[in-house]
């Protein structure tokens, strides 16, 4: 039981997580995939760097300084976050789950949409980006997951026993990843779900979605899209544990408290300014907060 899992090794996650160390919680930090700091060529708006930094080599910098507190650092995808009790929650991932008294999202806005004609227009009307959210009013109906790596497994393995049909589609990507997690699952599973790995061309339908068209000319039925591409980001946390949103950010205090208890978040996720020095200073607010959390807890 680690009393302060942090979702994110960017500036907000360590940041929160360097605060939340040095005031002597155990703390545990999970982050997966390329982060959008690294993609930075050049900073040189940040205090204390003359000639600059590049998002690269400021982002390992951090890892570091993280690891050089003792700090548990896991480069693991997180597939999910439960309410395990009153006072602690599960974060899930391939093969293991962590238990925490506290958890601080900082995983940036990772919410991506394919560039398929149809995804924006029909938004709320057949296309999603929650299984566990809207699953429920696709029972028996014909759907579609569209993505190829373990969070579009995990949407399709959520949907598969609601709806008639569940089919996955990589829109031209590589099918071999989603294929290996899909037979893995056993015959079970497996039968509910197939894969389409064909391009995209449009998204179809009337007053909601109707269909799926390909580049080459076949479509599909479908009553409804869900889009899980790449990993799961804060806002897609956010839904599935019923946190505050505006848009595509979750809403906190002054202090990067959600509107769940012991759950706080900080950086990118949270909106606004998308800088460094604005998720430093979130992610150390939200590792302060946690702190005052978790001592709260023993009182």
């Amino acid at each position: 039981m680690y009393d302060a899992i942090i979702i994110g090794a960017g500036p907000a996650g360590i940041s929160a997580a360097l605060y939340a160390k040095r005031a002597n919680l155990s703390v545990l930090v999970l982050y997966h995939g390329e982060s959008q700091l690294g993609k930075a060529h050049k900073i040189d708006n940040y205090y204390g760097f003359v000639d600059g930094i590049t998002g690269a080599e400021l982002y390992a910098a951090g890892i570091e300084q993280a690891k050089k507190l003792g700090i548990e650092v896991v480069e693991s995808e997180v597939t999910g976050i439960q309410f395990e009790t009153e006072q602690s929650y599960s974060v899930e991932t391939p093969g293991k789950a962590f238990s925490g008294k506290s958890v601080v999202i900082a995983t940036g806005n990772k919410k991506l949409r394919p560039a398929v004609k149809g995804i924006k227009e029909f938004e709320g009307k057949g296309i999603s980006y929650c299984a566990v959210c809207d699953g429920f009013f696709y029972r028996g109906k014909r759907v579609v997951v569209v993505g190829d790596k373990l969070y579009a497994f995990q949407e399709a393995s959520h949907l598969a026993p609601i709806a008639s049909s569940v089919v996955v589609l990589t829109d031209g990507k590589d099918t071999a990843e989603i294929s290996a997690l899909v037979d893995g699952a056993g015959p079970a599973l497996a039968g509910k779900i197939t894969i389409d790995g064909r391009k995209i061309a449009e998204i179809t339908g009337g007053s909601s979605v109707g269909s799926v068209v390909f580049a080459d000319g076949g479509s599909i039925p479908a009553d409804g899209v869900f889009v899980a591409l790449g990993s799961a980001g804060g806002a897609d946390f956010a839904k599935k544990l019923g946190l505050a949103l505006d848009g595509d950010s979750i809403k906190v205090d002054q202090k990067m408290a959600t509107s769940a208890r012991g759950i706080f978040s900080c950086g990118n996720v949270n909106g606004g300014l998308l800088q460094v020095c604005k998720a430093v200073y979130e992610g150390g607010v939200a590792g302060l907060s946690a702190v005052e959390y978790v001592r709260s807890l023993s009182k």
